[in-house]
């Protein structure tokens, strides 16, 4: 159980990091890092099943909300954006900036 939550953050962070080898290692080693001070648990630790639940979040959480950004030089970026990136509609955010001072979702206008 815990070498799949393993496996699945490190596909997970290879998915969020593609292409920027420093960050990827990076967050290789955080990983390796987190399972090896957990690794002297047993099986019935109840401090186990929490932590492998965490690892499974942070995969999900990688995977559908890191979105990397290329600098262009003109000022633009180009996101990439890959088919397990969440896309939201936006609904819960203009709902959040109704009724408010500033009017805006963002609380910039």
């Amino acid at each position: 159980m815990s070498l799949a939550a393993y496996r699945n953050l490190m596909r997970a962070a290879r998915v969020a990091f593609q292409g920027d080898e420093r960050i990827l290692s990076a967050a290789r080693q955080q990983i390796r890092q987190g399972f090896r001070e957990k690794a002297p648990l047993s099986p019935t630790d109840p401090e186990l099943q929490p932590a492998i639940q965490q690892a499974n979040e942070v995969a999900t959480f990688l995977r559908q909300n890191v979105v990397q950004g290329e600098h262009r030089g003109d000022g633009t970026y180009r996101l990439r954006i890959h088919q397990d990136t969440e896309r939201g509609d936006n609904d819960s955010i203009k709902k959040a900036g109704k009724g408010t001072t500033l009017g805006g979702g963002c609380g910039c206008s």
